[in-house]
């Protein structure tokens, strides 16, 4: 309740509603600060010049602000023509609130009533301090207001549930806890405001003071006061006038002021504007409880914030650190190349310095020698030596005349470190903006299941700023396994066709740029539809051998989570998972049980060119619905029998249309047994070889021949038969209602059947000298596929 204490508090005096009255406009002010905020108007402007004029028509007629000027723009306080007639103007005081109001110059006279409610000067106005909206008093005064009781009630209520000491009213700044009420004014004093303010002598001396737990209980033990009628003090409001919106009483009806307006029962009225308030609460509650969530997520934010703040700063120090690192790293091995010249250039320096300190001692020699020699007085002895150093001093300053005195190294270094591009880089180092798209959102609205396809639409978050070049699609196997994609591009609506019926697929969306892939949206759970005997029954899960875009088509229904009631239709939930960054490749997903997948960007009926229809489809036999003498192994992809006696046993999956091509590999071949291959309805008879009844069209084969079988109708006996290793592929061409078979990858005779229609699933019988595995996601053959271009 305490948030509720600002709207019992008066916007002029800061404290609690004291006898509040209700302006015109619906706020609520103090008796005591309505007269202390009135000021008094010209004569032109009061009502009965209004009247005489014929301007007015209301008791409370709203003055004109733009001519008035009765607050300023500037503090948004209030202004004065003038003081009342009997004072000149006064400058004006602040309210506890900011509010200014204008204290009257003299005391009001004395009177039996109520300061309140004493005479105020004519021609008076009155201000709402909180929406400015100015009305010129009548006759009445402020009496002409009507009390809101209901509030003074709601103020008692919550004063009472208020278990702190009582404060006192009057203390101008920290409110004092009160030591005395006076019962006469109604009001709670510490000792000084007491003092100051309710000195014990006057009139004043005969008002009784108690003490501030006492003065609660004699008011909230008060009688509460009726509310009367503000024309008519003796009546008690009665009625409620619709057109008016006020209560009003017999007297009033009576003197004919609503006579044509609808009027009321008091009491029915008050209980449907509360209904209404009610009504109108639940609103707002729902209102404030998205603001707590609101807020909630913005407190969320702030630690989500914080968070990210140290791990970006954490992220930051260590990629400069790194920078450092190579840059300490290449300092490193430049100073390794500095220190190599350095040892270069010392050595040669060095070098030359050993080799000129032996040649100039040689010379220094040869010379002293010389010298020697020449001091010997002996010509012929001197003649004899004189030629041979003659040449060894010319040869010697020969030595020295060839760059033996020239360095053969310079002291400076011939290396120049080019830093400006680091320097550069280093200025220019600055955030890039985080360029990968948002995550998408499914929307639930758009997404919906049609038998044995799905329908999903998404798009990007509305605050998304990062365009983003395209989507992936993924879906799982319909068994919980693995993501896999199937479907790549810039489309944000697409149909997967050729799901299991009555199978649960999970989906999700993630968006990419060249910056990188967005995280992936929230799961959808998809449910597909129950009916196996639609003739639209394809194939379960589709991985295309390449990526086209995929058939898009108006979503059958907008409805989240429909009924089973409705025939051939499926419902979706959706639901939250954890996040996942990993992308499975569809080439990795090849080898996972699926389906057939078309891809369609003509109209669904129209026949596209083979190679572009082509499609593969991954599936196992059905344990469900073959023969109890079946033998299932290698995750239901071999099969054998137990009984001597030929059981048939059915693919997982049906076609209804497009090209189709699967392969079986023998095992095991004893005793020239004579398995037989084909298709079937979901209806053949298991116990018996297959084709023998007209649900079944099939090629059965020994070691030396084979016959087709339809309807236990045998033909076309064809040499060549099959022994352990051999391969028996089955092509159903659903576009040309063809079914044809091989044998070892050559066709074996002609077109088995033609004008196959329906829904087809993969069949085999056999006995238990037979083992059969079975080989799907192939691609059909290419003789047929040229062939079938030709023609």
């Amino acid at each position: 309740m305490e948030e509720m204490e600002e709207e019992l508090k008066c916007p002029v005096c800061g404290s609690f509603y004291r006898e509040p009255i209700i302006l015109p406009c619906s706020h609520n002010i103090c008796q005591a600060c309505a007269r202390n905020i009135l000021v008094q108007t010209p004569e032109s402007e009061s009502p009965q010049s209004r009247r005489a004029s014929g301007s007015g028509v209301s008791d409370y007629d709203y003055l004109d602000l733009d001519k008035m000027s009765l607050y300023s723009e500037a503090d948004s306080g209030y202004g004065s023509y003038g003081g009342f007639a009997s004072a000149p103007t006064t400058p004006c005081q602040k309210s506890p609130n900011g509010v200014r109001v204008f204290p009257p110059a003299m005391p009001p006279p004395a009177t039996h009533l109520s300061p309140a409610l004493a005479s105020v000067p004519r021609n008076s106005c009155i201000t709402c301090p909180q929406c400015h909206r100015s009305l010129i008093l009548d006759d009445r005064g402020l009496r002409g207001f009507p009390k809101n009781r209901v509030l003074e009630g709601v103020i008692d209520r919550y004063q009472q549930s208020k278990a702190a000491a009582l404060k006192c009213q009057l203390c101008e700044k920290a409110p004092k806890e009160a030591t005395v009420m006076c019962e006469q004014c109604d009001v709670f004093y510490c000792d000084p405001c007491r003092l100051r303010c309710h000195p014990p002598r006057g009139p004043l001396a005969k008002h009784r003071l108690v003490p501030p737990a006492q003065g609660r209980v004699s008011r909230r033990l008060s009688p509460r006061k009726v509310s009367t009628c503000t024309d008519h003090e003796l009546e008690n409001h009665s009625m409620y006038c619709v057109q008016c919106k006020m209560p009003v009483c017999y007297q009033c009806l009576e003197e004919g002021k609503h006579s044509s307006h609808e009027v009321k029962a008091l009491g029915a009225m008050w209980k449907l504007h509360k209904s209404q308030l009610s009504q109108a609460l639940n609103g707002l509650s729902d209102r404030a409880k998205e603001a707590k969530e609101f807020l909630v997520q913005l407190r969320n934010m702030v630690q989500q914030i914080q968070e990210n703040s140290v791990e970006f700063e954490a992220c930051l120090v260590a990629q400069c650190d790194a920078l450092i690192d190579a840059l300490n790293r290449r300092k490193a091995q430049l100073l390794a190349r500095v220190n190599k010249e350095h040892e270069h250039k010392l050595k040669v320096v060095r070098d030359q310095i050993s080799h000129c300190t032996v040649k100039l001692r040689q010379t220094t020699g040869l010379m002293e020698y010389c010298l020697e020699v020449i001091k010997e007085n002996d010509p012929s002895g001197f003649l004899q030596i004189s030629d041979a150093l003659i040449r060894r001093v010319h040869l010697t300053e020969d030595q020295w005349g060839k760059g033996t005195l020239t360095p053969r190294m310079t002291t400076d270094f011939d290396l120049s470190l080019d830093n400006s591009p680091l320097l550069q880089s280093i200025h220019q180092l600055d955030f890039v903006q985080m360029k990968i798209p948002a995550t998408p959102i499914l929307q639930l609205e758009e997404c919906c299941t049609h038998n044995n396809s799905a329908t999903l639409s998404w798009k990007q978050p509305p605050l998304s700023t990062v365009p983003a070049e395209g989507y992936i699609l993924e879906l799982d196997d319909g068994n919980g396994g693995q993501f896999r994609e199937v479907y790549v591009g810039k489309e944000t609506m697409c149909t997967v066709d050729g799901l299991h019926f009555n199978s649960t697929y999970n989906a999700r969306i993630k968006a990419f740029n060249k910056t990188g892939v967005s995280q992936y949206s929230k799961t959808l759970v998809l449910q597909t539809s129950e009916d196996t005997d639609s003739e639209e029954q394809t194939v379960p899960f589709p991985v295309p051998s390449e990526r086209l875009p995929l058939r898009r088509m108006s979503p059958f229904s907008s409805t989240l989570n429909l009924q089973p009631s409705f025939p051939r239709r499926s419902y979706f939930d959706f639901r939250s998972s954890p996040h996942q960054l990993s992308l499975h490749s569809s080439l990795q997903s090849l080898n996972a049980p699926g389906c057939n997948f078309e891809t369609q960007s003509a109209p669904y009926s129209q026949l596209v060119d083979i190679k572009k229809l082509l499609a593969v489809a991954w599936f196992a036999f059905d344990p469900g619905s073959a023969h109890s003498d079946i033998i299932f192994s290698n995750d239901n992809l071999t099969v054998t029998c137990s009984s001597y006696d030929d059981r048939v046993v059915l693919g997982k999956t049906g076609f209804s249309k497009g090209v189709h091509y699967w392969e079986l590999t023998v095992d095991r071949y004893d005793n020239h047994p004579d398995p037989a291959f084909g298709v079937a309805r979901n209806n053949v008879m298991k116990d018996v070889m297959l084709g023998k009844d007209d649900k079944a069209w099939a090629m059965y084969v020994d070691n030396n021949r084979s016959w087709f079988m339809h309807n236990n109708s045998h033909t076309n006996r064809t040499e060549g038969g099959i022994t352990k290793g051999a391969t028996i592929g089955v092509l159903l061409d659903l576009n040309r209602k063809t079914l044809t078979f091989f044998i070892n990858d050559e066709q074996q005779g002609p077109i088995a059947f033609e004008n196959v229609e329906g829904l087809f699933f993969p069949a085999v019988s056999l006995n238990r000298n037979v083992q059969v595995t079975l080989h799907t996601g192939i691609p059909v053959p290419d003789c047929y596929s040229s062939r079938a271009s030709i023609a």
